[in-house]
């Protein structure tokens, strides 16, 4: 026996369909610069070979945030510039608890999506407005806002910072 539904039915059923199943994101589009992130993983857009490459244009594109905070590996207050591992994750429809963030170096961290949040870590690649070079801990660094408040002065935290940042995995 068929069962009949009205209009309003059908949109709300249809807005549940959606939620539960979310239309993928704009094309990731190809870096026209070098690339200095590389995300593979639990991915539901990419650009190349199931993986998801960026260069820094492509980093600002999603928005750039500013912490200003000291760390343990700089003297003074600074400027950092970068992305939100929130809007990375996003852009990239990331599915997954955690993130394996490795150096070039092939140092390796795990840094929990739970801590991806509006203020919080951003991938820094400017340090008051100038890009990092490697020497100096670039060209990517996890920044997180260390002097805005306690819970962010933990080895934790501090262990989740990588420099030198060049590749995540979605886990």
């Amino acid at each position: 026996m068929p069962v009949l539904m009205s209009k309003s039915i059908k949109l709300w059923a249809a807005g549940l369909v959606c939620l539960a199943f979310p239309v993928h994101a704009d094309p990731l589009p190809m870096p026209s610069g070098p690339v200095v992130l590389t995300i593979t993983g639990n991915l539901g857009v990419t650009n190349s070979d199931g993986s998801a490459i960026f260069d820094v244009e492509m980093l600002r594109s999603l928005g750039e945030t500013d912490i200003v905070t000291d760390t343990n590996w700089t003297s003074g207050i600074h400027t950092f510039t970068g992305a939100r591992l929130l809007d990375i994750l996003a852009r990239v429809e990331a599915d997954g608890t955690t993130v394996n963030a490795t150096a070039i170096n092939d140092y390796s961290v795990e840094i929990p999506v739970s801590d991806a949040s509006e203020t919080s870590p951003i991938i820094a690649y400017a340090l008051d407005g100038k890009p990092m070079p490697r020497r100096e801990k670039g060209p990517l660094w996890v920044i997180y806002p260390y002097a805005s408040s306690s819970k962010f002065q933990t080895e934790v935290i501090y262990s989740r910072s990588i420099w030198q940042l060049d590749r995540m995995s979605i886990k």
